[in-house]
């Protein structure tokens, strides 16, 4: 049965998650944290923090990791948690591969027509608003912790949370050298 719901629940992911894997990202932690409690809120945070270290799309990768640890915490051994990340990996994808089989040639041919443009020009408030929202929910308190049940590491998260965003956007360091300079200080400053 959790095979079932895992490929619906990626699928229907894959087929509505505009703006990429971190547009996905709110969409996969309301469906597997919230709607179907498969992963605690603190498990979602960890398996997005691995998704961003390890290579290829942050969607992928965190479909992958959902679907092997809902199986898992479903009482299921290794080989069927394996399964699982097969399964919602694949129903992840499978919307995007059929999509653009379909109408790659159609795209190309009326990519430049005013309803094309108005199409993609509604969807880009989507795509950020769904970006605005995968970080709004990883800003909880397994991440941040609260100001009245610790004040340092809660004060340490919202600095580096600063620190990696005015790096990243204005003194433009690589991406991946902020989250292992982030990762260095967390480790330093937190334990």
């Amino acid at each position: 049965m959790i095979f079932l719901e895992l490929f619906y629940t990626f699928f229907i992911i894959g087929l509505f998650g505009f703006g990429g894997g971190y547009g996905m990202l709110s969409l996969i932690q309301t469906e597997t944290v919230v709607h179907h409690e498969w992963l605690s809120s603190a498990e979602f945070t960890n398996i997005v923090a691995i998704s961003q270290m390890t290579p290829g799309p942050i969607g992928i990768n965190s479909a992958t990791y959902c679907g092997y640890t809902a199986v898992e915490n479903a009482g299921f051994n290794g080989i069927m948690a394996v399964l699982g990340s097969l399964t919602a990996t694949f129903a992840l994808v499978l919307p995007s591969l059929i999509l653009m089989i379909l109408i790659s040639k159609m795209f190309l041919k009326y990519m430049d027509t005013p309803v094309v443009q108005n199409v993609f020009a509604a969807l880009r408030p989507v795509v950020v608003g769904l970006l605005a929202a995968a970080t709004l929910l990883l800003m909880n308190e397994e991440n941040f912790s609260l100001p009245s049940v610790n004040a340092w590491q809660f004060w340490i998260s919202v600095a580096l949370f600063v620190a990696t965003f005015i790096g990243t956007k204005f003194v433009k360091i690589n991406p991946i050298k902020m989250i292992c300079f982030a990762a260095f200080a967390g480790l330093i400053l937190l334990y």
